[in-house]
């Protein structure tokens, strides 16, 4: 900082009290100048008129003063300085005019005190507001290549995001207009900027006036919406948005809140909604256990339980560095939960006894899992090992040590499975409702889709593509799934749990299925690139055990609504717990020398809708083991 901008610093205050009061005077003696159309009478020159001047000043001052008005810096001038010179003139022109009055002097005019008063706030207001145009007009001529921008939605999202933007952004962002689907505000302005057009006028306005960026200021638009409004964008600019009306602190835009377009934008669910006195009856001041807590759905089931204070949160995980990233996150968001992070392989079964006899968990979680379909293929002993002897243990560790609850996260891919990741899944619940009829434990399982942005996912997959420049391999262009949010599973789950009896297998409303193809096409073009022209789609075929479509539920389970509108519960029967338990020991049985065909074929076994592609095709048939 050069020596004379620390001199003018110094001085600043004394220098703006002493702009303030030229002002002041000015408005006095404009007032006196305006009562008389210019031609003031001698009299009112002399000091019984004009000797008012100083008190007046004195009262200014104080009041200015004691609302912070010297302290301000003008180029930042905002409403709430706005608001603050009216009241402080306001009260110091009350004060003033009844010491007129009680003063004797009955020939002052009236209407000076009126005038004078008005004079004021547009004086020293225009001046603040003049000088927060001129910096911004400094900054717009020596900024260089402005971001021009485009806004969709002139309501008040829009304008207060066009306000903050000329306020903090200067020259470096230039908004050309806005859109809006209202036709009636085509041409009307918005603090100088015209509303150019609706929607479906955007590809010609955008390449017309040069847009870069395009920013959408509709907090509450549906994933319908925001699909609409992109389509009609095109590709080829930067397309961001505000957050969510939840997400506004007072209705205030900032441009720190502008984030780039989610693909959970375009899903556009419902938010849910949740029954917070059940859910906080269910956990408050208990001890949580949850297996997998450093994947995907563990870690957000971590987050989502400490909102409802337990007294303690057992994070159990088998990777030390997923463990302790969440231990860390959730350590820093200064709960009064105890956490306990702990390593454990769930298929160690002396290991999970002395953790759930240390802690006795009163609610336990069961969040891990080996999910990848295709790895499973490739690793089917694994997938065994893991999905049905890990969860056979972390159930009978809950029941031994008398847990209150047990929940089991399952997945669609159990239903009618094609995957070894799917059959032991369903194995899997089985066993928990089999458990269910011999446990006082509740056993529940909660079955859903895919979540958007999972590790393993195919959302990061795109991502990746997408930054190397493609091209972004899809299986088959028919291919369709499920999706939800991390944080939507994560809370229905603990729904589930919370209404939980015990032995029910609760499927969540998914919504309806989207095409893979549809995925990669919106995530390429909220990247502002164009599929075929930048990035690439190629079809590579379906991999090992992969579904075309996925079912939430099978035919026989009959699924029915529960008072939640997210949560169905299918009527499955469950198994005689002795059957169950007997087929998963001789499943279980020298399992490392099998070969992967025999894997598979003892699955079958155990399940008998299970038929993989290539078993369909070359089925070994195999004794079904009864289990009803």
């Amino acid at each position: 900082m050069s020596g004379a901008s620390e001199s003018l610093l110094r001085y600043r205050r004394p220098l703006v009290v002493i702009a303030h009061l030229a002002i002041w005077t000015a408005a006095y003696l404009g007032a006196f100048a305006l009562r008389f159309d210019g031609e003031v009478p001698e009299r009112y020159w002399s000091v019984q008129y004009i000797g008012w001047l100083a008190p007046l000043l004195l009262l200014r001052t104080i009041g200015y003063a004691h609302f912070g008005l010297f302290r301000g810096m003008w180029k930042y001038t905002g409403q709430r300085d706005l608001i603050d010179i009216a009241k402080a003139t306001t009260i110091t022109s009350a004060v003033f005019a009844l010491i007129v009055m009680f003063s004797g002097m009955r020939a002052f005019p009236r209407s000076i005190l009126l005038t004078e008063f008005m004079l004021t706030i547009a004086m020293v207001g225009g001046i603040r507001f003049a000088n927060r145009t001129l910096a911004q007009a400094t900054r717009h001529v020596h900024a260089t290549s402005p971001r021009r921008m485009l806004i969709v939605g002139a309501g008040d999202a829009g304008e207060a995001l066009l306000r903050e933007v000329q306020r903090s952004m200067g020259g470096r962002v230039e908004t050309i207009g806005f859109l809006d689907d209202n036709p009636a505000k085509t041409g009307m302005l918005i603090h100088g900027v015209k509303v150019l057009g609706t929607t479906s006028d955007a590809p010609a306005i955008i390449e017309r006036e040069d847009v870069t960026e395009v920013a959408l200021a509709m907090p509450s638009a549906t994933g319908a919406d925001m699909r609409r409004i992109l389509d009609a964008i095109g590709s080829g600019v930067n397309i961001r948005t505000i957050p969510g009306l939840d997400h506004l602190v007072e209705g205030q835009v900032t441009i720190n809140q502008l984030r780039e377009v989610a693909i959970e934008d375009l899903l556009g669910r419902d938010p849910v909604q949740l029954d917070m006195q059940r859910l906080s009856g269910m956990i408050r001041n208990e001890v949580v256990l949850v297996t997998g807590a450093g994947g995907s759905i563990g870690s957000e089931l971590c987050r989502q339980v400490l909102r409802f204070q337990p007294r303690t949160l057992v994070l159990l995980e088998q990777a030390e560095n997923a463990l302790y990233q969440i231990h860390r996150e959730l350590a820093g968001l200064g709960s009064n939960a105890e956490l306990v992070p702990r390593i454990a392989d769930i298929t160690d079964h002396e290991r999970l006894d002395r953790i759930f006899a240390e802690h006795q968990p009163g609610i336990v979680i069961h969040a891990a899992a080996h999910k990848h379909v295709p790895m499973m293929e490739w690793n089917p002993t694994e997938a065994v090992k893991n999905n049905v002897g890990g969860s056979r243990a972390v159930a009978d560790a809950a029941h031994r040590h008398r847990a209150h609850r047990f929940v089991m996260v399952s997945t669609d891919k159990a239903v009618n499975p094609t995957s070894v990741m799917g059959c032991t899944k369903r194995i899997a619940e089985l066993y928990v409702q089999a458990m269910a009829q011999v446990s006082q434990t509740r056993f529940t399982t909660v079955r859903f889709g895919n979540v958007l942005g999972s590790n393993g996912s195919v959302i990061p997959l795109f991502r990746e593509q997408i930054a190397r420049g493609g091209p972004v391999t899809v299986t088959h262009p028919d291919m369709e799934r499920y999706f939800m949010t991390i944080p939507e599973a994560s809370q229905l789950v603990l729904q589930a749990a919370s209404m939980a009896n015990s032995g029910e297998v609760y499927v969540l409303d998914m919504g309806e299925p989207v095409k893979i193809v549809t995925l990669a096409e919106d995530l390429i073009r909220l990247s502002g690139l164009t599929v075929g022209r930048d990035i690439q789609i190629e079809f590579v075929g379906t991999r090992p055990g992969e579904k075309l479509f996925e079912e939430l539920s099978t035919d026989s389970e009959h699924a029915t609504r529960t008072p939640h509108e997210k949560i169905f519960v299918s009527a499955d029967v469950a198994r005689q717990n002795d059957a169950i338990s007997r087929a998963i020991d001789r499943l279980l049985t020298d399992l490392d020398g099998l070969s992967a065909p025999e894997v598979r074929k003892r699955l079958r076994q155990v399940v008998p809708e299970f038929k993989s592609p290539e078993d369909a095709a070359n089925d070994e048939g195999g004794q079904v083991i009864a289990l009803r």
